[in-house]
């Protein structure tokens, strides 16, 4: 399995010297493997979560992995407009202006169409629109200054490929993560003429917490991580044939904020292991 070449075989480790990056939702999984893959290229990173402890312990393991990086962290809700002003002044005070915000924040809920009641779509439809919303506000004076300032700035909204694929048994999800796909193209084509490039990554079946505790969970004990996660990748007709890392999905993020991106904006990668089967 071809997933763990060195960094330097995508980027120099000063590539990103001198930007200030942003990542929500970077205490784990997808968020916490771009904030590495940022530092590790030389950028300065500010990172957010909800949770205290879990981004306390996150960031004890960047700073031992790299002493000497630029590294800010404030737990944060994304939902609430005034925490994410606040995080976006303390992030500018401590490390300067953002040139990259990644939107990171969000999870799924499996419902049906029957039994999502009218509470439960109006706390999906705001979790996937305002974790993207309220950081893009707060951030994107500084995202445009730096533009100036460094001729390229960048937004990356991390989806899920059922933005485009969607599944009966998470009907909200689905629902949102399409409203995403046309708010991305949307403020790709509003904030063009700033220069502040908005692009998107569509997850599929990644390794997370969630799939580990349904293995917790498995019927045949008997079966190891690979053999139950290859049976679900075989069940999920993923050509591939195994599920992804959230290393590969931070890899696409990684380029889509970097300069290495500099003419693509409104556009998403496919990070699905050949699941998808639209067009």
């Amino acid at each position: 399995m071809t997933t763990s070449a060195p960094l330097s075989s995508f980027f120099a480790a000063d590539a990103l010297a001198g930007r200030v990056a942003v990542v929500t939702g970077g205490s784990s999984g997808i968020g916490l493997a771009t904030v590495e893959l940022l530092l590790g290229c030389g950028a300065a990173v500010a990172l957010c979560g909800r949770n205290a402890e879990r981004l306390d312990t996150a960031v004890a393991g960047l700073r031992a992995q790299y002493p000497n990086a630029k590294l800010f962290a404030q737990t944060c809700d994304v939902l609430d407009a005034a925490s994410v002003r606040a995080f976006a002044a303390a992030s500018e005070a401590a490390l300067g202006p953002a040139s990259m915000l990644v939107n990171n924040a969000g999870q799924g809920r499996v419902s049906t169409f029957a039994d999502t009641d009218d509470a439960a779509w109006m706390e999906e439809l705001n979790l996937k629109f305002f974790s993207v919303i309220h950081p893009t506000r707060a951030f994107l004076p500084q995202l445009a200054a730096q533009r100036a300032a460094l001729g390229d700035a960048s937004i990356v909204c991390a989806n899920s490929l059922l933005a485009r694929q969607p599944e009966p048994h998470m009907v909200a999800t689905s629902a949102a993560r399409a409203g995403l796909l046309n708010l991305v193209r949307s403020m790709a084509t509003e904030f063009a003429p700033q220069g502040v490039r908005v692009n998107g990554i569509l997850i599929g079946l990644v390794e997370s917490g969630q799939w580990r505790r349904r293995f917790e969970a498995r019927e045949d004990k008997s079966q190891d991580w690979a053999a139950w996660s290859r049976q679900l990748a075989t069940t999920k007709h993923i050509p591939l044939g195994r599920l992804g890392l959230p290393t590969e999905a931070a890899r696409a993020i990684l380029f889509l904020a970097s300069p290495l991106a500099s003419y693509t904006t409104g556009s998403h990668i496919d990070i699905s292991g050949g699941h998808s089967r639209h067009a």
